[in-house]
């Protein structure tokens, strides 16, 4: 039997506590709750944002401590709510992290505008004339461009319209699925977590209330935490 990619064993921080589970290859986990339950410092220790206080994270079977923080971040690659880009050219985005080790090929800037539905001729647009959905399939690219085989995703879409929601929603399924990623996502959309995700944890007050199949645990709660979170939804 093969190791889980990820194990968090009793990962304590800031308001998490206690929080063991495992993540495995291919896995797509959605984190949801609360506001102030905890989601974004919990997908924020997956890639040392932050580190624990207490317990531990390892990664492919060794502690996540024994990563550098740059081959870490290569292998788990983040994509935020709102999309932090630099000022420039959009191929000034996408060769950030290639540039830093050297593998940039001015061929992948092309690929990765294709996975992301954007134009070729986009390459050479500065981030000032992209719209909102524009700018977060440039970050989206930018997080692809390290080939990451673990994709973060915090709330990725709450910024969004509902068009443009629903192109980015099946962009990233469509990704996920042909290049066999392990993803976690945090949301506040149930019918997201629905469409994009295969297991589920559930969080309160830091602390992990439900853990498994995120169906089961949207039709079929075994809490009254998660039955009144999702009455409220």
């Amino acid at each position: 039997m093969t190791n889980p990619l990820f194990q968090f064993n009793q990962v304590e921080r800031l308001i998490l506590s206690n929080v063991s589970f495992n993540l495995n290859e291919e896995d797509r986990l959605v984190i949801f709750g609360p506001s102030g339950s905890g989601k974004s410092t919990l997908l924020h220790l997956f890639n040392r944002m932050d580190d624990p206080e207490k317990g531990d994270i390892n990664f492919r079977g060794d502690s996540i401590n024994q990563f550098s923080i740059p081959q870490l971040r290569k292998q788990v690659g983040l994509v935020l709510q709102q999309p932090y880009l630099f000022q420039g050219m959009v191929e000034d985005n996408l060769r950030f992290g290639p540039d830093l080790f050297q593998e940039w090929d001015e061929q992948l800037a092309y690929r990765l505008l294709d996975y992301v539905n954007l134009p070729n001729d986009f390459i050479s647009k500065s981030v000032d004339e992209l719209s909102g959905g524009e700018q977060q399939r440039v970050s989206l690219a930018r997080t692809l461009a390290n080939k990451p085989d673990v994709l973060l995703l915090d709330e990725p879409t709450s910024a969004l319209d509902d068009q443009n929601i629903a192109a980015i929603e099946n962009d990233l399924i469509d990704l996920i699925e042909r290049r066999h990623l392990t993803v976690v996502l945090v949301t506040h959309s149930m019918d997201q977590a629905k469409r994009i995700g295969t297991k589920g944890l559930y969080l309160e007050e830091g602390e992990i209330i439900e853990q498994g199949s995120i169906e089961e645990l949207l039709e079929e709660p075994n809490t009254p935490e998660l039955q009144a979170f999702l009455n409220r939804s």
